[in-house]
This record gives C-alpha cells, structure tokens and sequence, in this order.
C-alpha cells in the first residue's frame, strides 16, 4: 500500500476548492495529507468523495486511512458503505474500529443492502460491525443472519445480533431470544435478549415463562431487567413473582418490580408496595408512591398521606401525586 497520487486526477471534475488540495492529499508527509483530507471533508463536496474512499483503500498511513473511515461517517452513498465494510479488514485495527463506527451511525435502510452481503463474513470483528450497523436500519433481510449468529462463539456476535433481533420486532425471534435469555453464558447477552423481549405479543406463552425464570438469575442486573420488561409487557401472570421480588437483595431489582407492579393494576400488590413506603433507600420510596398511584387503591391512601411528609421532597411529590389519583379514581 502506498500513498496514492492524487496529481493524477483532473481538476476539472472537482470545485476550485477541492482541486486545490490535491497537491496536499499526494504529499510525502502523512500528517500534511490527513489534515488536507480534514479540509477537503469540511468542504462537504460530493465530487470530492471519490478522494476520500481512494485514501481509505490506498493511503500507506493508517492515520490517514482512519480519518478517511471517521469523514466518510458523513455520507451513506452504497460506494462510501461498501468502502467502510472494506475497511472493516484494514491491517490497522483503528482503522477498523473507525470504519464501524461510521458504519453504526447509518440512518437510510437502502444502506442495508451492501451491509448484508458483509453480514456473514468469517472475521467476528466484521460480523459484529455489520451487524450493528443494521440494528436501527430494521432490514427485513437482517433477520435471518442475525437468527444464526445468536449461535456464535463470539459474545460480540451475539449480542449484535440479539440487538438486530429486538429492533426487527418479528415474533418468529421470540424463542430464540427466551433460549437465548436462559442459557447464554454472558449476563451482558442474558440481559439484552430479556429487553429484546419486550415486542412480544400480550398473547404470547413463552417470553412471560423465560421471564419469570430470569427474575432468579445470579446476576442482579439481569433480574432488573426482567422485572423491568414483566412491567413492559403488563404480564398479568407475573403478579406474584414480583411481589416476591419486592424482597431481592438489590434495591435496584426491588425498584423496577415495584414499578412494574404499578403498571400491572393489580391491587393485590398495594399492600406489598405499602411496606416500601418505609424503606431506608429515597428512589424505592418515592417508586413504591408512584406505583400505588397507579393501582389507585382507596386502602392505600392513609399510607401515601403519611408518606407525604416524608423527609426526601420526591418521595412526598410522589405521595401527593398517587393521593390525586386514588381521589380522581372515586370520584
């Protein structure tokens, strides 16, 4: 690879401002290049990006390669898009983790194309990069690569691809995810395929069972994140387990069981939540309020009357906004 010599192009296929870099883009000194590239970027001259995809490819400087790579994140024409996944294979490994970063910034989905012919190369690297790059471009044709590489050796892979899974939505990803949820050996991953969870139907069997079976997983934040999408998904049959959770040893678990609790209405959980109205810790007083506004049960307003003089001034707003609300609701 050597720096490619830009003196050979033709000026006059470029604005004056442009054609005036090409000396400065050839020179011998890769740090005079990258800073020409910098400017030539600036000039935001569609014509000119032919000159910063040939830097990418061809430049011997691997600070000038990854310059091009973070630029090119400005522009989604398929060329620029095909020219980063090239990159993703860079000799340089900053240079790669450039290219994947412009490539996860993608907004168009007509990007989504050139991506999925890149989706099942071998290198883990590339696969992870692609498939993140797909993830918010909800590319129908991403499901089924990202459906095989939950099975990766890679918990890169896999968690990219639990990712394009939740934001695809498509049912036919549910028990994949809930094995996923259950088994995987990275907490990181458990917990991404439970938010992922979160599109399933309010009819759906399987996600509320691997749901309930993650409210005892040894890693706290994993059962928080269970409890947060019970709570998501107004899972009526998750009543009693989250009122059992009410008592994990992490007030961060407890926090989003009582939050999800409220979003059930259940008032079989008012006298649960009651008993938090008297924790040591602010947030699960001031969730525990909030919650009981939700379920709006008349049994609770002597409680949240109480509470409403509490020490910390957003557990008392949270009080006086559930007292409003059992009051609207027996009106």
């Amino acid at each position: 690879m050597t720096a490619p010599n830009f003196l050979t192009y033709d000026p006059q296929t470029l604005a004056p401002e442009a054609a005036a870099l090409l000396p400065r883009l050839s020179d011998a000194d890769a740090v005079v290049r990258r800073i020409a590239l910098i400017e030539l970027a600036d000039l935001e001259d569609p014509d000119a990006l032919q000159l910063i995809i040939a830097a990418l490819k061809h430049d011997d400087s691997a600070d000038v390669r990854g310059e091009a790579a973070r630029v090119l994140g400005a522009w989604e024409e398929p060329a620029i898009v095909e020219a980063l996944c090239h990159a993703l294979i860079d000799a340089d490994s900053e240079v790669r983790e450039a290219a994947a970063s412009s490539l996860s910034a993608l907004k168009d989905a007509a990007s989504g194309a050139v991506l999925c012919a890149w989706v099942d190369r071998p290198e883990p690297f590339v696969k992870a990069a692609v498939l993140r790059a797909l993830r918010e471009l909800r590319v129908a044709d991403a499901f089924a690569p990202a459906l095989r590489a939950l099975a990766h050796d890679d918990a890169r892979v896999r968690i990219e691809a639990v990712g394009v899974l939740g934001w695809l939505k498509d049912a036919r990803a549910l028990a994949p995810l809930a094995d996923i949820a259950a088994r995987d050996s990275s907490a990181e991953i458990r917990r991404a395929a439970i938010g992922a969870l979160g599109f399933a139907h309010v009819d759906d069997s399987t996600t509320p069972v691997a749901l309930l079976q993650a409210l005892h997983d040894p890693v706290w934040q994993v059962r928080e994140e269970a409890a947060t999408t019970l709570g998501k998904l107004r899972a009526a049959s998750a009543r009693d387990a989250l009122i059992a959770t009410l008592d994990d040893a992490y007030w961060q678990v407890r926090l989003r069981a009582a939050r999800a609790l409220g979003q059930l209405g259940d008032r079989v959980a008012a006298r649960p939540l009651v008993s938090l109205l008297s924790h040591a810790i602010s947030n699960l007083r001031k969730e525990a309020a909030l919650a009981l506004g939700e379920l709006r049960d008349p049994s609770t307003a002597d409680a949240l009357r109480e509470a409403s003089g509490d020490a910390d001034p957003d557990v008392r707003k949270a009080a006086r906004i559930a007292l409003q609300q059992i009051e609207q609701a027996t009106r």
